[in-house]
């Protein structure tokens, strides 16, 4: 049985909390890491029904996409939501973990499910981002090899795609003369010395550079270590980001708001469409929850239509009017609602049979009722 800890640091390597927005609260929020996890309810929003379902089930952590405390608090009293939320789960002995927009920008993420589900293909980021990377390289002698590459790996570099202690190697010479004062590993105190080295190259998330210099440093047996630290360029092919934009075989923008509507879960606001119904549509735009920020970069993506939730009266019109992609405007928590499940198979795969996963069944939609 997995311990909450390790959960924890499961979801977060896949969804680093580094790359979630800076105005953000994801993470751990209520728990003991050292507690066994047996089960896991996933949710889109940890609100008192949600708490009352994942205790009725003796779950051991509730994670859901949205966060209990996006903004500061006073206290947790039981005479606020918050804290009828938190109640019910501390005392039911059940954790809550968050992924907001670290997994709405990561790769598979909440995202790259909406765009499934709407059966886009060849899809991409609308605004793309990737982790900063470094890249360091160090200069050893031959017999310290194996252990730097070692401490490369044990702190957090090498690591690129699904492999590991990735790294490169070159031979060359290394030359230096020992000053009165060294105590030098190899060489004489006076005399120049040349001896045969290793140049070794490895990437590593600039979020770690201090740790795995340290670890370098640490391995190496010179007193003095050549190394160098080089930030990379982001790259152009990043698959993580904002929103995302693919294609679909030509249809009519009412033709596609079907297909939205279809593939959804069923809310009573239905799906919201700014456009004419017989536009064409060949390419879409989207990002889940709340996504008016990433109008500008919709409108120049070359899509026919863009998918979100929550936009504003006067911003919609004004878009519209500027004559770019039209609008589809659709449930918050439907739309990120297809991620849960896809979360789920993950996490059954990376956990197996010692953790049971379940998709909580209540719909959480602010809106319940249409008139």
């Amino acid at each position: 049985m997995p311990t909450l800890g390790e959960v924890v640091g499961l979801v977060h390597g896949w969804y680093p909390p580094e790359t979630a927005e800076d105005w953000d609260a994801v993470g751990l929020a209520a728990g003991d890491p050292e507690a066994g996890v047996r089960r896991i309810l996933l949710a889109v929003d940890p609100v008192q029904p949600v708490a009352r379902e994942a205790a009725d089930w003796d779950a051991d952590l509730l994670l859901t996409h949205h966060p209990l405390f996006l903004r500061g608090v006073h206290g947790v009293a039981q005479t606020t939501p918050k804290g009828r939320t938190l109640a019910t789960l501390t005392r039911a002995g059940c954790g809550l973990l968050t992924a907001h927009t670290n997994a709405d920008h990561g790769h598979p993420g909440v995202s790259d499910a909406i765009a499934r589900a709407l059966g886009l293909r060849d899809v991409r980021p609308v605004r793309a981002t990737g982790t900063p990377l470094d890249k360091i390289v160090v200069f050893t002698p031959l017999g310290d090899a194996e252990r730097v590459r070692a401490a490369l790996a044990g702190a957090g570099a090498g690591h690129v795609g699904d492999y590991d202690t990735v790294s490169y190697s070159v031979a060359g010479e290394g030359r230096f003369r020992p000053l009165d004062g060294a105590d030098p590993t190899v060489g004489t105190v006076g005399e120049l010395e040349v001896t045969d080295e290793l140049r070794i190259e490895a990437v590593l998330p600039r979020s770690r550079r201090a740790e795995v210099v340290r670890a370098v440093l640490a391995a190496h047996s010179y007193e003095e270590v050549a190394y160098d630290v080089i930030e990379l360029a982001d790259p152009a092919t990043a698959t993580t980001g904002a929103g995302r934009v693919g294609e679909v075989d030509e249809t009519t923008l009412g033709q596609f708001a079907d297909r939205v509507a279809g593939a959804l879960p069923a809310t009573p606001r239905g799906v919201l469409v700014g456009g004419a119904p017989e536009r064409v549509v060949r390419r879409v735009a989207l990002m889940g929850g709340a996504g008016d920020s990433l109008l500008p970069e919709a409108a120049t993506s070359g899509a026919d239509v863009y998918v979100t939730s929550d936009l504003r009266h006067h911003l919609a019109g004004e878009f519209l009017e500027q004559g770019g992609p039209s609008l589809i405007d659709v449930s918050h928590w439907a739309a990120e609602w297809t991620w849960l499940p896809e979360l789920a198979v993950r996490l059954g795969h990376a956990l197996g049979d010692t953790v049971e996963v379940r998709v909580s069944s209540i719909c959480t939609d602010v809106w319940q009722t249409r008139r």
